[in-house]
């Protein structure tokens, strides 16, 4: 019998590769989409039909216990995903993000331990360790909340390392660093240079170009979702894994990447609203992800510069494309 997992926060950007990922895996998925009125279930709805099919959708909201209880009964694996994520919108709505983040990971938590789950996947971000003190960043490294939104993600990484020492409960985390791809929020720097290009702006709008970041294509970071979900527990449980590919980019030097990808020449403008505070911003991100390959044997497959150009395929199509405000600035 075909085991049944479920994945919260489904209809997102990663949420949505994970469950992809999952189907052609062969596992049953259940996946949790935050309810709206819309009848929208997010980026679940440009899944192909033979996907998305094989995808039982339950509306629910992980602030509410009992919604996530009914989502989460019978799963052999959790994989919890759903969280505000946006940094500048939790400096204007940090309420929200505890109540998400936090309250939303403690109600998965217990959910999994009332049901006897067999294994939780919670989902961590490489913006707990802030700008780092030490490179490549190791799981060891200091938590340093330099964002309303990285102290809502340190305050449910807590609460899921509590859960395992209080209670036993099989919880693993998993700690990404910048992934991008198709489908992905304008919100990050990837998506929102390449739509400006796509969308033949005269000027491309971005924030500093001195912070450095580890980027991995959503493909990657979808399997390293299923190689902790199905590894050996004692491999796994009770730990924490970052997954990165180990590699350093400014976010300049990434520009002329992406100009380079898409064949394009491009004059670039700094936009003061896409600055961080000048103490938030985090100037260093780097992982060593050599635990996780160790632990399970996952290793990236698609380099920056082949990530770079099938990301940018999916954004000139021009259906993909007139899902982005490209002379807006997305929060």
């Amino acid at each position: 019998m075909t085991s049944v997992v479920t994945v919260t926060g489904a209809e997102g950007f990663i949420g949505s590769h994970l469950v992809e990922a999952l189907v052609r895996s062969g596992a049953k998925v259940r996946a949790m989409v935050l309810y709206n009125s819309f009848n929208s279930w997010g980026w679940l709805d440009q899944l192909a039909p033979e996907i998305l099919g094989e995808v039982e959708v339950m509306l629910g909201d992980v602030r509410d216990a009992v919604s996530v209880r009914a989502c989460m009964q019978g799963a052999q694996t959790v994989y919890h995903l759903a969280a505000l994520i946006a940094i500048p919108y939790s400096y204007q709505a940090p309420y929200s993000y505890v109540q998400t983040n936090v309250v939303g990971t403690l109600n998965v938590l217990e959910a999994a331990r009332e049901l006897q789950t067999p294994r939780v996947v919670h989902t961590s971000t490489s913006e707990v360790y802030g700008t780092a003190r030490q490179v490549p960043i190791r799981e060891s490294h200091p938590l340093q909340a330099q964002s309303p939104y990285a102290a809502s993600k340190v305050g449910a990484d807590k609460l899921a390392e509590s859960y395992h020492l209080s209670f036993g409960l099989p919880v693993v985390t998993l700690r990404p660093f910048n992934t991008y791809g198709p489908r992905q929020s304008a919100r990050a720097v990837i998506p929102a240079i390449i739509s400006q290009i796509a969308a033949r702006e005269k000027v491309i709008k971005v924030g500093s170009l001195l912070p450095t970041r580890d980027f991995n294509y959503v493909a990657d970071t979808a399997r390293s979702f299923l190689a902790v979900g199905t590894a050996q527990a004692e491999k796994v449980i009770g730990h924490t894994f970052n997954t990165g590919t180990g590699v350093e980019v400014s976010v300049g030097d990434l520009i002329g990447t992406i100009a380079e990808v898409m064949g394009r020449r491009v004059e670039i403008e700094q936009d003061d609203r896409r600055l961080r505070p000048e103490a938030s911003e985090v100037m260093r991100l780097v992982s060593d992800s050599s635990e996780l390959r160790r632990a399970t044997g996952w290793a990236p497959q698609h380099p920056l510069h082949d990530g770079l150009e099938r990301t940018s395929r999916w954004f000139l199509d021009r259906a993909n494309l007139a899902h982005y405000r490209t002379d807006m600035y997305a929060v």
